[in-house]
């Protein structure tokens, strides 16, 4: 018997859904089995030279190796927001419109326990990335699942929403380009959403972490482009995809004064600042030359144009990505996403991830991450094709 009891917020929270996808395959991995693993986000590029080198420099400066200013140093604030102008003609306060995050990951834990009380309502789609669960867990908050369907383009039906659900919810998550679906969001979408958003007083957060991964010639949009949506709501943007940065947990909320103040707050008492070297290396990634961004998304649309092309060359049928790293595959029929899932380790050494995992209507769907080289792609493509020829 445990001598300490966990606290109720602690036992709120949800199964980690990436380490339990960890777990199932590290068997495969200890047998010597050849996997490819498609089943996770983590960019596999490095991190751009010239930021490295930012780091390296500013690392041996004295004044880095004391205590950072609580709320970030304001030159990687104004980075952050000469950033927003340059690439979406949006004026942000660099003081009261932007808060340095660890990750947007912890900001979108973080922004639940700024805005909830427990027994509040979250507008949050289905499927989404399992961690906003996590924040709204920990405040006791309780989620309306809204549904993305590809009838719909991966977008929600707002009008599918009961007028008394939309009045008494407090907070919505969106995340386009998203994850997982790889749906894209549009100008009227977003139009529609800041109306929703002053006509009920819900706060809109924007998860905008893919937000540079835009394919055939189409830059996504940012909501702080949309009229009125710094009234309604923030976005959350990360360097982990623009830059390859994952692992160097850095990310910015903007927007809404009050919501970046709150964050703020509670960042005053999680952490003492970022290291200021790191914050000197972002401020030069946003800062920079902007070459690396677009060799990047070229990467990715070359691999999505491999890997998709072959599954459909061979009787798949997988609408081509719009944006962000990943293709939301549907399952055979006769399959759930997790029998389909189980099928690829155990048969084909190919690792994705069962879309059931990130809400029930991701069910009868797989998502596949574009996060290896092009040979190990198609070579995955080629095991996919074998089984179905094979197996199914």
């Amino acid at each position: 018997m445990a001598r300490f009891q966990q606290s109720e917020s602690i036992k709120r929270l949800p199964d980690q859904f990436f380490a339990k996808l960890v777990n199932k395959i590290e068997p495969y991995y200890q047998a010597g089995y050849d996997m490819i693993n498609l089943g996770q986000g983590n960019p596999d590029q490095p991190t751009p030279d010239h930021i490295i080198e930012a780091l390296q420099t500013s690392a041996t400066n004295p004044i880095h190796h004391k205590y950072p200013p609580f709320r970030g140093h304001t030159f990687l604030k104004k980075a952050i927001a000469d950033y927003y102008k340059r690439e979406y003609d949006v004026d942000l306060d660099p003081e009261k419109e932007v808060t340095v995050l660890f990750g947007a990951k912890a900001g979108l834990v973080e922004v639940s326990q700024c805005l909830l009380n427990q027994g509040d309502t979250v507008l949050v789609p289905d499927p989404g990335y399992p961690d906003y669960e996590s924040g709204i867990a920990i405040a006791g908050a309780n989620q309306y699942k809204m549904p993305l369907k590809k009838e719909n383009d991966f977008l929600p039906d707002y009008d599918s929403i009961s007028q008394n659900v939309l009045e008494q919810a407090k907070l919505m998550f969106l995340n386009y380009p998203n994850n997982p679906t790889a749906g894209i969001a549009t100008k009227e979408f977003f139009e529609e959403t800041v109306e929703l958003g002053e006509k009920t007083g819900c706060c809109i957060v924007h998860d905008f972490a893919y937000g540079s991964i835009g394919f055939d010639g189409k830059k996504p949009i940012s909501f702080l482009q949309t009229k009125g949506a710094k009234e309604v709501g923030v976005e959350m943007y990360t360097l982990s995809k623009t830059y390859n940065m994952a692992g160097w947990r850095v990310g910015f909320a903007l927007g809404n004064e009050e919501v970046i103040e709150a964050l703020n707050l509670i960042q005053d008492h999680y952490y003492c600042g970022m290291f200021g070297g790191i914050q000197e290396a972002a401020a030069s990634a946003l800062n920079g030359p902007q070459d690396c961004v677009h060799e990047l998304t070229a990467l990715y649309e070359d691999r999505r144009n491999a890997f998709i092309t072959k599954l459909n060359d061979h009787g798949f049928n997988v609408d081509l990505p719009k944006g962000s790293f990943f293709s939301w595959l549907p399952v055979p029929e006769g399959y759930t996403s997790e029998e389909y899932a189980e099928l690829l380790i155990e048969k084909a050494h190919v690792i994705v991830a069962p879309g059931n995992g990130f809400g029930e209507t991701g069910e009868g769907f797989v998502r596949v991450g574009l996060n290896c080289e092009k040979e190990r792609l198609l070579e995955a493509a080629d095991r996919m094709i074998h089984l179905h020829e094979n197996h199914l």
